[in-house]
């Protein structure tokens, strides 16, 4: 019995919240200073987050350089990271295969 009163209130709830959402009216459109707005928080945000991944590069270079200063000191070899080449993006036209693998598998 309970659990048929919780299924009764969630529908209910759920009909209700549809409902509401139905009847609000659509945005405004965005007035030309909006726009403009709009465009100088997104070149700042462009900024913040290239300024945040060059602080970042930053760091992790400062890393490795102590992580093999403390290496040499202890008298361990370690070799400098290699780096890996970039990943083919596959062609326009064709489709991705890696997916079906994974498909057969789960049968």
């Amino acid at each position: 019995m309970t659990t048929l009163r919780a299924l009764i209130a969630a529908a209910l709830i759920v009909g209700l919240f549809g409902a509401a959402v139905a009847k609000l009216p659509p945005p405004a459109p965005l007035t030309d200073a909006q726009k403009a707005t709009a465009d100088d928080k997104k070149a700042k945000d462009a900024a913040a987050a290239e300024a945040a991944k060059a602080q970042q590069t930053k760091a992790e270079d400062r890393v490795v350089a102590r992580y093999f200063a403390e290496m040499k000191a202890k008298g361990k070899a370690v070799s400098p990271p290699q780096a890996l080449p970039a990943p083919a993006a596959p062609a326009a036209g064709s489709p991705v295969k890696a997916a079906a693998p994974a498909a057969k598998a789960k049968k």
